[in-house]
């Protein structure tokens, strides 16, 4: 499979399912397959450009099961998407020229911060509360940011979107997650055009990615609306603490 031998290859599309499974619910996917793939013997660029690939299977799986239970309407976060898919761009043709040693060293403490805000916030559910920012305000402040973070790296795209959805419009944590699965696709078209475009992917590798991720967040969608923040809350504290730790000390 392009430059994989067999054994390799089976290694990502298994990365591939358990970041689809992990990223619908909480984020963090790319923090899988990212190293999965580097594992791998790809080059950081390729394996980002690889990684936007299949990821656009996963986060498109999610937002449409989102979508077809009502938790999120395309229609209504449809000019965040575009801002989100707009920041991605100029994120990921800024990956192509500038080092990313210093996102690498300050994303395990932003993992963890993350982990803690969700572990001790008191009152977080799925019922939405007090809005702190406008939608226009987040639409064009904080998803660009997001969105630029996610072409020119990725990893913990979705947990950073969850935590503005949260903590500044206000939204429960279900519906926190089904918009960020929306913005998250749009941020992976984004990243995924522009890599494309300077052939940085490996397209057997990410398309066979692709349907593990597909199938992965078809069943972590599934699990995240029939338990809610019950299983989203304690998982999304989960993932970001072992994902600072792997990025920390391995």
């Amino acid at each position: 499979m392009d430059i994989l031998s067999l054994d390799m290859a089976a290694f990502v599309i298994g990365a591939a399912f358990l970041a689809g499974f992990v990223d619908s619910i909480a984020g963090g996917g790319g923090l899988v397959t990212i190293p999965a793939l580097l594992i791998a013997g790809l080059d950081p660029i390729t394996a980002i450009g690889t990684n936007k690939l299949q990821g656009l299977f996963g986060s498109g799986s999610a937002s449409l099961a989102y979508a077809r239970r009502g938790h999120v309407s395309p229609r209504e976060v449809g000019a965040a998407a575009l801002i989100s898919f707009a920041g991605a761009v100029l994120g990921a043709l800024l990956a192509l020229v500038m080092p990313l040693d210093l996102l690498e060293a300050a994303l395990p403490f932003l993992l963890v911060a993350i982990a803690l805000f969700f572990a001790f916030k008191p009152g977080l559910s799925d019922k939405d509360a007090e809005r702190r920012i406008s939608p226009a305000a987040f639409a064009l402040f904080v998803v660009p940011l997001i969105g630029a973070y996610d072409g020119l790296f990725g990893p913990g795209t979705g947990s950073f979107f969850m935590l503005a959805f949260v903590t500044l419009a206000g939204y429960g944590i279900l519906r926190a997650t089904a918009h960020t699965k929306i913005l998250n696709f749009a941020s992976n078209c984004g990243g995924f055009l522009v890599f494309a475009a300077f052939g940085s992917i490996l397209w057997k590798v990410g398309l066979a990615m692709g349907l593990a991720q597909f199938l992965g967040a078809r069943l972590g969608a599934s699990l995240a609306m029939r338990l809610g923040a019950g299983l989203i809350r304690p998982l999304l504290v989960i993932v970001c603490l072992a994902l600072a730790t792997k990025l920390l000390f391995f």
